[in-house]
């Protein structure tokens, strides 16, 4: 595990569509199929990093709230399945189903997904408005494993709850931090 931080791309990048396989659904899916009318956040995520399974639960549940609300949650996971075999499809497809993901996980093989997004962690969080223009980037809340601070999901909250409300999401905002993706042969 090597602790990473965003890279946090220009506020403003449109996002870049993609056309990758969701192991839920078993088909091919795109930013513009699975995009929310108000907002879309495109997390990267994987299976075995302990930064996602300490963010999990809270994630869970923003996603579960937040989605009747008019936003759309995508989950992506970039890593080399090669060397880190617990990320593999298969076991996405589990792990969505023991975390009560109710949002698409796709699988990004070719790692084009996270480069075209500027993705470094899981996980690493992007906020989309209806324009497709990045809104938010960067962490949850404070809390990472073993600091003691209580998952609230305070910052990615925060940038929806102003971005919904039609008000300017804050420019000041704070990497995740979590571990690097697993790059093949970057």
């Amino acid at each position: 595990m090597t602790k990473t931080a965003s890279r946090m791309i220009p506020l403003g990048t449109i996002a870049p569509d993609f056309n990758i396989f969701d192991v839920v659904s078993k088909e091919m899916r795109s930013f513009d199929q699975l995009s929310g009318d108000l907002a879309t956040v495109v997390m990267f995520i994987c299976n075995h990093c302990p930064f996602v399974h300490h963010v999990q639960p809270e994630l869970v549940l923003i996603a579960d709230e937040y989605q009747s609300k008019g936003v759309q949650f995508i989950a992506i996971n970039s890593n080399d399945v090669e060397h880190y075999p617990a990320d593999a499809p298969e076991l996405m497809e589990l792990e969505a189903a023991e975390q009560s993901y109710h949002f698409p996980y796709l699988y990004d093989e070719e790692q084009s997904v996270a480069r075209a997004y500027g993705a470094e962690c899981t996980p690493d969080f992007f906020v989309f408005d209806a324009q497709r223009a990045c809104v938010y980037r960067g962490q949850l809340d404070d809390s990472r494993p073993g600091n003691d601070v209580i998952l609230s999901g305070s910052d990615l909250r925060a940038a929806l709850n102003n971005l919904l409300a039609g008000l300017a999401v804050d420019a000041e905002q704070k990497p995740s931090i979590g571990c690097n993706i697993k790059w093949k042969h970057r």
